[in-house]
């Protein structure tokens, strides 16, 4: 018993210690406005294109994952990874792909439908340099960011480099608004 109580003694003058340094060190204000910060910031985080885990699955497709052309690439402004190592759903070995993305709305010659397209930039390697593409259809300005094309979107990853961008069907466009 008396060495559980030696211990929460030890554990008692550790966590004063500490308190009273912290409290000589900062003010009330910077706490409250690192607290408020950090609520406000989690607060927007679901406002983010984060990159969604589903796609469509058994969609028929017509076409070249290698050209410009390809109708996913509709609103695509970079390098395709299908000629990179990678292929137009897949980052090539080494590059890993940002959870960040832009989407954009394309469609499918062969349904005639629109579908929602998460273009996902892969980072860490150098910059390919093949099939480059600047497809701008229904874009936006780069102040509404994501639905632009024009910004480099390596954030959540080791490295920042852009390496090249893969198209994932995230599913039919809603005629919805």
């Amino acid at each position: 018993m008396k060495i559980i109580d030696s211990a929460f003694a030890w554990l008692d003058r550790t966590m004063d210690r500490s308190s009273r340094m912290m409290a000589r060190r900062t003010s009330r204000r910077s706490v409250l406005a690192k607290l408020g910060t950090a609520i406000a910031g989690t607060a927007l985080l679901p406002l983010l294109p984060v990159a969604r885990a589903f796609a469509a699955e058994g969609l028929a497709e017509t076409g070249d994952p290698r050209s410009c052309d390809y109708w996913r690439y509709c609103a695509l402004d970079g390098t395709l990874c299908s000629c990179c190592g990678g292929t137009h759903t897949s980052c090539p070995p080494g590059a890993e792909p940002s959870p960040i993305t832009w989407v954009g709305t394309c469609r499918n010659p062969v349904d005639d439908k629109d579908y929602l397209i998460s273009y996902n930039d892969c980072c860490g390697k150098d910059v390919c340099a093949r099939c480059n593409c600047h497809n701008t259809e229904r874009e936006k300005p780069v102040y509404f960011p994501s639905k632009a094309g024009a910004v480099l979107w390596c954030f959540g990853t080791e490295s920042r480099s852009y390496h090249c961008t893969v198209a994932v069907v995230l599913g039919e466009a809603s005629a919805e608004g």
